[in-house]
């Protein structure tokens, strides 16, 4: 009889002391669930022992990536589904010690093993890397770039589109281009930069090179571009002769720390601080305020998680950091606005477009699907895999004001007091 889709449902429900919103279609073909949501695929019975090995997101990560579940339907609505019961069940929520003491839950673990059979689970995807208890060095945060920008570049521009631009881009409506949405977000950058020929430009973490590119075409500025991704790298210097821009773009491979030829007149640090962490802050906001002559800007485009009630109970997301940004650390805003200011900077104007990284990510995630099969192709079926949940997980994450992003424009203001700003600053607007 195929019966395990009921029982699954059922067991899932007796372990949460919850409703399960999502319909479940098991590895027999049997259904269960609410007509009409989205459908959980468990392809196989070693998705379940995946789950009960690593309880959680952990667990559901691995099903996800080695194809054992899929979701049919709409993803996001079952992400935000999902999310509620994995990622945000909140100060009210039991502890798996409360949990084991509940005879119910017990008898339903007992269930759950019963329905997924041996043997045990198999190893984790080859594509999940462990956290390394020495975090942040210049060799650990190579490794961390190298992992998630060495995909390909053929994969991201499949992704990203022409601009090559991996940040959030700026709508002036959410039917426009993603082109001209990331063209405006460089611009407003550069704006707000206050850009002017002949300046020095630091774009830290650069990418494959549009920033850089951008700022010299546009405002005629020298650029020095850094990132720790060979492939970015030769990617964004191939980018950089092709626009006839040799004389004015410079790109390296180089950490934050090795930069040692300033000052400039301005940096910008677009998607980049994430990976700095929250130990190495404070020195990463110094590096730059010394790099940057007196009177000279920072951008500081940065997510931003919401703060917790305990803080020193904080852990990193365990799908992002073991498949996605390992060593990736998300701060407060509060946060990094207090280190920037510790640093020495003056933060001068704060803008959350926590709405337009939504807007973009939900365009990545259209071409990622358009372009499906030739992202396997590229980039192997489990990678592809990753980058759909994680893009889509995101999507909603900011949707829901889970998570946000923010642009920081901070001056290295002279012992005068001289902040260079007009009186009425916002005129990038």
């Amino acid at each position: 009889m195929a019966d395990a889709a009921p029982r699954l449902h059922g067991l899932v429900e007796q372990l949460l002391g919850a409703p399960f919103p999502l319909r479940v279609r098991a590895w027999d073909g049997s259904q269960a669930g609410p007509p009409g949501a989205p459908v959980l695929v468990a392809h196989h019975r070693r998705a379940l022992r995946r789950l009960l090995f690593k309880p959680g997101e952990l667990g559901l990560a691995r099903a996800w990536v080695a194809g054992d579940v899929d979701i049919e339907g709409d993803l996001y609505t079952a992400v935000d589904l999902l999310s509620g019961l994995v990622w945000e069940r909140g100060d009210d929520a039991r502890t798996l010690s409360q949990a084991l003491r509940d005879p119910d839950f017990r008898a339903a673990v007992r269930g759950l093993l019963k329905l997924a059979g041996p043997p045990l689970p198999p190893a984790p995807p080859r594509q999940e890397v462990r956290r390394g208890r020495h975090l942040h060095t210049r060799r650990t945060d190579r490794r961390a770039v190298s992992h998630h920008y060495d995909v390909g570049n053929e994969f991201y521009a499949l992704v990203l589109g022409p601009s090559m631009v991996y940040s959030c881009a700026y709508w002036e409506t959410p039917d426009g281009t993603l082109e001209d949405a990331q063209r405006d977000k460089l611009e407003l950058v550069c704006r707000k930069l206050a850009l002017t020929p002949g300046q020095r430009l630091l774009d830290v973490g650069c990418g494959w090179g549009s920033m850089a590119i951008h700022a010299a075409r546009e405002h005629d500025v020298r650029v020095v571009g850094i990132t720790l991704s060979r492939e970015q790298a030769a990617y964004a210097r191939k980018r950089v002769a092709d626009a006839g821009l040799t004389d004015r773009v410079e790109i390296r491979v180089q950490d934050y720390r090795d930069v040692a030829d300033g000052p400039f007149d301005a940096v910008s640090s677009i998607g980049m601080a994430e990976h700095v962490g929250a130990d190495k802050y404070l020195a990463y906001a110094r590096a730059l305020h010394a790099l940057l002559r007196p009177g000279g800007r920072l951008l500081n485009h940065q997510i931003a998680r919401r703060p917790q009630r305990d803080e020193s109970a904080y852990d990193v997301d365990a799908f992002i950091d073991a498949y996605v940004f390992p060593d990736g650390e998300l701060a407060p805003l509060g946060a990094t606005v207090a280190q920037l200011e510790r640093a020495g900077f003056e933060v001068r104007d704060v803008e959350s477009i926590r709405e337009h990284y939504a807007l973009t990510l939900r365009r990545w995630v259209t071409r990622l699907e358009d372009g499906w099969d030739r992202a396997v192709r590229l980039a192997g079926p489990g990678r592809a895999r990753v980058w759909r949940l994680y893009m889509a997980a995101s999507a909603v994450a900011f949707e829901r004001n889970r998570i946000g992003v923010n642009q920081v424009l901070a001056v290295r203001t002279p012992g005068s007091g001289d902040s260079g700003l007009p009186l009425r600053a916002r005129t990038w607007n």
